[in-house]
C-alpha cells in the first residue's frame, strides 16, 4: 500500500467492524496497534493502551457479554499522508446473560500506515443525542 486511499481506511474499517460484531477478540484487537488510545463514554477513564482495553474487553466477557450485531453508517474518511481519520455511526447490537442492549453511537476512529498495514491508534465513541 504506496498511498493511503479512502478505499483502503473503508476496508480497515469492515474488518475492525466485522471481528467486533463476532466478538472475535483476537482479530478486533489485530487492527489496533498496542499504543492505541480509546476513550468510551460509558467508561470512567480513557484506555491509554490496548493492554488496557484488552484487559476491559475479558471482563466484558466474563460477564457474559457479546455482540451480536454491529452496522457502520453515514462514514466519513479524511486522509492526510500517512494517516487517515474515519468517522461514521455504529448502531451495536450486545447481550449480557440473554438480555439484548441497542446502542447509536457516533465513533472516530485514526488509523496509520504501518507499513502494508493500515492500523487503528485512537478510537473515541460519543452518544447520539435522542
Amino acid at each position: 500500500m504506496a498511498t493511503l486511499t479512502n478505499e483502503h481506511v473503508m476496508t480497515a474499517t469492515d474488518d475492525l467492524v466485522a471481528a467486533f460484531a463476532a466478538t472475535d477478540t483476537a482479530a478486533y484487537f489485530a487492527c489496533f496497534s498496542p499504543d492505541a488510545s480509546f476513550v468510551f463514554h460509558p467508561e470512567s477513564a480513557r484506555l491509554n493502551d490496548r493492554a488496557a482495553y484488552e484487559k476491559l474487553w475479558a471482563s466484558w466477557l466474563d460477564d457474559g457479554w457479546r455482540v451480536l450485531s454491529c452496522t457502520s453508517s453515514d462514514r466519513l474518511v479524511q486522509t492526510f499522508g500517512d494517516t487517515a481519520v474515519l468517522s461514521h455511526t455504529v448502531d451495536t447490537v450486545t447481550s449480557v446473560g440473554g438480555t439484548q442492549s441497542t446502542t447509536r453511537e457516533r465513533e472516530s476512529i485514526v488509523f496509520v500506515l504501518d507499513g502494508a498495514r493500515l492500523l487503528a491508534v485512537h478510537e473515541h465513541l460519543s452518544p447520539v443525542p435522542a
